[in-house]
């Protein structure tokens, strides 16, 4: 399917913060834990947008799993695909290279769409961007009106949509970190 395909099948919609979503990802969480096992994760986390609550967002809850650097990657793609996600190599990202999606099918969404982001020990960029913008009134303000106004510019561009966003996201990932290194070095 060509970009402009899936911009047309699954346009940029927001909405506004749900209770739910916390629930719909406890639920995977559980799910992913089970099929994976739990010995080869070191990690389950609800990241994104759908994970701080008075901020909009398209209806996809992230979760970031983080797997040992031992974890085969084939494990990790035969267990998800076995819960109903697809595969999607990432050579671009850091590795291991692998993101799943669920909830996508050739007509539109069906039921909760989930994206599934898999990190090695260390890669907390969407934590640490996630947990500011939890904590940052102002910030969390500031990117749900970028959120808005770049919905309405690239609403049959999803990569329009998330680069457009990047530079946002960098610069306050980037103040997160910084912000969590005071704090461990003044709690040591």
């Amino acid at each position: 399917m060509t970009p402009d395909e899936l911009g047309k099948i699954f346009p940029i919609k927001l909405s506004e913060h749900k209770a739910e979503w916390s629930e719909f990802f406890k639920t995977e969480r559980e799910l992913i834990y089970h099929r994976i096992g739990k010995h080869f994760i070191n990690k389950i986390e609800h990241i994104g947008s759908t994970a701080v609550a008075d901020l909009i967002s398209k209806p996809t809850v992230d979760i970031l799993l983080e797997i040992q650097k031992s974890t085969e990657d084939h494990r990790v793609i035969e267990a998800l695909k076995s819960i109903g996600y697809h595969y999607i190599p990432k050579p671009e990202n850091p590795p291991p290279h692998m993101m799943f999606v669920k909830g996508y099918t050739p007509e539109g969404f069906k039921g909760q769409a989930y994206h599934i982001h898999v990190r090695y020990p260390g890669d907390w960029d969407e934590i640490y961007f996630r947990d500011y913008l939890r904590n940052n009134a102002e910030i969390r303000k500031q990117y749900g009106e970028l959120k808005r106004i770049l919905a309405v510019k690239y609403r049959n561009d999803r990569d329009g949509y998330t680069d457009a966003k990047t530079e946002f996201v960098k610069r306050i990932s980037e103040l997160a970190r910084q912000e969590r290194k005071i704090s461990e070095n003044t709690n040591q």
